[in-house]
């Protein structure tokens, strides 16, 4: 796993300091993700080095920087944990509380009055409360990243950064909701059992096959939308950068011959889109041999990892396991979307050397940028349920915004969200 760290590096000022210490991290083999000069003395500069750690890289690179003439390292600290501390989200209220009157009025006994009108006709909860702003993003922590079963508290951090994505991107209001139980019905019946409280439910990590059934039952159960993340918005975002590769290459997707290895949540949602979208050959690889009757209800076809390699078109990855696929084995021309975060089956910039001609990993085409607009659209629609149609939708809304030369837009751009979500939200009303 990739590591940010920053160093905090005092050098004289004098040419050549900086490059000294720039030469010995570039001989550690370490890249350099950001510098900056924090502040310059009469005769010191302190220099901010945000650096990309491996957990195995040897950390005598401290000792070798402290080694240089008049240069020290003076301080260091792990970016990611520090933008972790606290938190990342909190609850705040939308109205002013000033005075005895407004307490009066937004809780009791004004309060009162609502929830007797939201009795007598519930769809008043869409404009009285937050309610159609409000997503639970539910775990049960059995599939976190690619970090696998570490349990739903230690999944928290992810079910924040979801909730802060959903305000930042979309306005909507993400609550994590932690889930200390592995049974598929048992789960099922929590989510159902809170979901009155939430415009949208968004299942996230938890793993296949439990994640199918309890997704299943629960759009059986519940007239809101449930979407589990890891299968449709990570399937609409790769759509989308294969609408994007096969153009630039010059090929139709439906006529590419696809391989999906990997047949867990994400893979199984990616299989389940592409032939929704129209693939016409679809072929699926999994360690796990049920994983294939649920691929060839869908209308894949079963195959290994040695037949995709050798005869896809296009190659998705979405395994969990770092450096799977063999740089030899890339043949030339090849789409290859190496899914798996943190480290992917291939690196790209190796997958383009060994012949392919688009790589992308899962830090690129992320379902970050696909949920928020997903749920927006479904929320301001007032759908009951996601369809195909408004998955599509958002992937050819993605497709359509990326910059040119690129498979996805930028995930931080707002428009592109908004966009995506007009594009849900016309899709559900359609039918």
């Amino acid at each position: 796993m990739k590591i940010p760290e920053i160093l905090l590096v005092e050098t004289e000022h004098k040419p050549g300091s900086l490059a000294s210490v720039l030469q010995v991290v570039g001989e550690s083999g370490l890249l350099v993700e950001n510098l900056n000069a924090v502040r310059r003395d009469q005769d010191k500069t302190v220099w901010e080095l945000t650096l990309e750690f491996d957990e195995a890289v040897d950390l005598s690179l401290i000792d070798r920087i402290d080694s240089l003439p008049a240069t020290r390292v003076i301080g260091k600290s792990d970016r990611v944990f520090d933008r972790h501390r606290g938190g990342k989200i909190e609850t705040v209220a939308k109205v002013p509380l000033t005075s005895v009157q407004q307490l009066r009025d937004i809780y009791t006994p004004g309060v009162a009055r609502v929830c007797l009108s939201i009795r007598d006709d519930p769809s008043l909860a869409r404009e009285y409360t937050n309610i159609a702003n409000t997503v639970a993003v539910v775990t049960n922590g059995t599939a976190i990243l690619g970090l696998g079963d570490i349990g739903p508290l230690a999944g928290l951090p992810v079910m924040e950064g979801k909730a802060a994505l959903f305000w930042h991107l979309a306005g909507i209001s993400g609550v994590p909701v932690l889930i200390d139980e592995t049974d598929p019905a048992r789960v099922a019946d929590i989510v159902a059992a809170i979901a009155p409280g939430f415009g949208a439910i968004q299942l996230e990590d938890i793993a296949a096959p439990a994640c199918f059934e309890i997704e299943e039952e629960l759009r059986r159960r519940l007239d809101r939308p449930v979407l589990h993340d890891d299968q449709h918005a990570t399937g609409v975002v790769t759509l989308a950068a294969l609408i994007r590769a096969t153009a630039q290459v010059g090929r139709p997707l439906e006529e590419c011959v696809v391989g999906q290895i990997g047949l867990g949540a994400a893979g199984m949602g990616i299989a389940r889109l592409l032939l929704r979208k129209g693939v016409r050959e679809l072929l699926g690889a999994d360690v796990d041999e049920r994983a294939y009757a649920r691929l060839e209800a869908l209308g894949g076809r079963r195959s290994a990892l040695a037949e995709i390699l050798a005869t896809a078109d296009i190659v998705i990855a979405t395994t969990g396991r770092r450096n799977l696929i063999p740089p030899a084995s890339v043949r030339a021309g090849q789409i290859i979307l190496a899914l798996t975060n943190p480290d992917p089956e291939i690196e790209p910039v190796v997958a383009i050397a060994h012949g392919a001609a688009v790589a992308a990993d899962g830090k690129s085409v992320n379902n970050v940028s696909g949920f928020p607009g997903l749920f927006r659209g479904a929320l301001d629609a007032n759908a009951r349920r996601f369809s195909a149609a408004m998955l599509i939708a958002a992937a050819e809304t993605l497709a359509a915004h990326a910059p040119e030369g690129q498979l996805v837009p930028d995930p931080l751009d707002r428009g592109t969200h908004r966009a995506v979500a007009e594009a849900v939200r016309r899709a559900a009303e359609v039918g």
